[in-house]
């Protein structure tokens, strides 16, 4: 079921959560909410879920504008971060609760429920109480619950944040299973950027309750589209560096520090232009180049060293493949990848697309 936001405000009082939000969710995407704690994505589900009241604008679902309905009219269904499971109830209790409110037959129930116990693999769990379950048995009798009411729209509110890491990944799989048998639309908040770049046809990273991008996670990661979004996503982060945009004899030059770089792509700029420049730890080389940096730290993790280094008083992070044998304090040679640097508007913070070739082809 398609789902759009048609300049969607909300506040607090006086203080505006969401100043004006316009988002055209696809029928069977799966969409992530991705932003800082604060950004707005948790309100933003809560208003789609009913849960809040729109301060104005219009929220579709289908061709229905759902602002004026309860959520019990909406055909959604919420999994909530605590998992909510009533405690005396049982694993099949709690799945085919919805179903009971509803006044469904016992055996239609039981039909629904067997349906929803094989596709989670919770059939030898339906006799227990949820003290009795792992956090992760939780998590898919929570999801049972939501699946069993076959809604037009799943919404998820961080459901895997309570899980230890492994969990998180196995989890992470079950729902991309899930979501490819189900094909319906899901719409999912989290502040963890691996979640959503591993799970999301398209995300929408936000800021201070506005929408910064709006893309699939290679486009967010490869062409951000501003400075925010280009910190933000990447682990580790991109290194932003203040510098400054001019032409030496037709050739574009960035010029960061000391370091002075040609670029190999036309710019069409007027006299020299502040900027930000992106550079992603991958594109950074190690071991050859025109310039020195000074190794400040090594985060050894088997597969891959990250050096974090001083470049003439510039930070730069870099991610090498394997496990190298450098130490703190030590100097090493490096270069850039000049084809993949991301330049931004150092006024607005706005990619400056026409300057940069596609990483994902260059």
């Amino acid at each position: 079921m398609k789902v759009v936001f048609e300049q969607v405000r909300k506040l607090f009082g006086e203080t505006v959560a969401i100043p004006s939000l316009d988002l055209t969710i696809e029928s069977g995407e799966f969409v992530s909410l991705l932003g800082p704690s604060g950004c707005g994505k948790t309100t933003t589900l809560r208003m789609l879920a009913g849960l809040e009241q729109t301060t104005s604008g219009n929220i579709w679902i289908g061709d229905r504008n759902v602002v004026d309905l309860a959520p019990a009219a909406r055909d959604i269904a919420m999994v909530f971060q605590s998992y909510a499971l009533y405690p005396h109830m049982t694993v099949a209790e709690n799945i085919c609760y919805p179903l009971k409110k509803r006044g469904l037959a016992k055996a239609d129930r039981a039909t629904k429920l067997a349906e929803v116990a094989e596709l989670l693999k919770l059939g030898a769990l339906l006799d227990r109480k949820p003290k009795q379950l792992s956090g992760g048995q939780q998590q898919r009798v929570a999801l049972g619950r939501a699946l069993v009411r076959d809604p037009s729209v799943f919404l998820l509110d961080e459901p895997l944040s309570n899980l230890d890491a492994a969990l998180r990944a196995h989890m992470r799989a079950e729902l991309i299973e899930l979501h490819r048998r189900l094909g319906k639309t899901m719409v999912y908040v989290t502040h963890d950027q691996l979640e959503a770049m591993t799970m999301s046809t398209r995300i929408a990273v936000m800021k201070d309750g506005v929408l910064q991008q709006f893309a699939p996670p290679a486009e967010i990661y490869n062409r951000p589209a501003n400075a925010f979004v280009a910190g933000f996503i990447g682990t580790p982060a991109m290194t932003l560096a203040d510098g400054i945009l001019d032409h030496e004899g037709g050739t574009a030059r960035l010029h960061i520090g000391e370091m002075v770089i040609e670029l190999p792509f036309a710019v069409a700029t007027v006299g020299p232009r502040a900027v930000s420049i992106g550079i992603r730890p991958e594109d950074v080389r190690v071991g050859t180049g025109p310039w020195a940096a000074e190794v400040r730290l090594v985060e050894r993790t088997g597969h891959e060293t990250i050096l974090f280094l001083d470049a003439a008083g510039q930070s730069l992070t870099a991610r090498l493949a394997g496990s190298v044998s450098l130490r703190a304090g030590e100097m090493v040679p490096f270069d850039l990848r000049r084809d993949r640097l991301h330049l931004f508007d150092k006024a607005d913070g706005r990619r400056i697309e026409a300057m940069v070739a596609d990483p994902v082809t260059a």
